[in-house]
């Protein structure tokens, strides 16, 4: 089954994974940003870093979900054959 699936749920479970790795880091050490990137757009507030944390969730949800129907599509092909 795993050589039916297109190049596209690859892709997209790659970046799930890491959006969903982003998403713990952002959520356990939220001053990643501001270390790596050596910038404090919201002067310590915080604001930015819920941002993000919930744009990462939203993005890994989503690519997953998609991956997840390139899967049922993949299924549904090989049972067509």
């Amino acid at each position: 089954m795993w050589s039916a699936l297109r190049w596209r749920f690859w892709l997209e479970t790659a970046f799930a994974i890491v959006a969903s790795i982003l998403f713990v880091i952002t959520l356990v050490w939220r001053d990643w940003i501001e270390i790596v990137f050596n910038v404090d757009p919201d002067n310590r507030s915080g604001t930015l870093e819920w941002f993000i944390v919930a744009v990462f969730l939203v993005v890994a949800i989503a690519l997953f979900v998609s991956a997840g129907y390139e899967v049922r599509r993949a299924r549904a092909a090989l049972r067509a054959i």
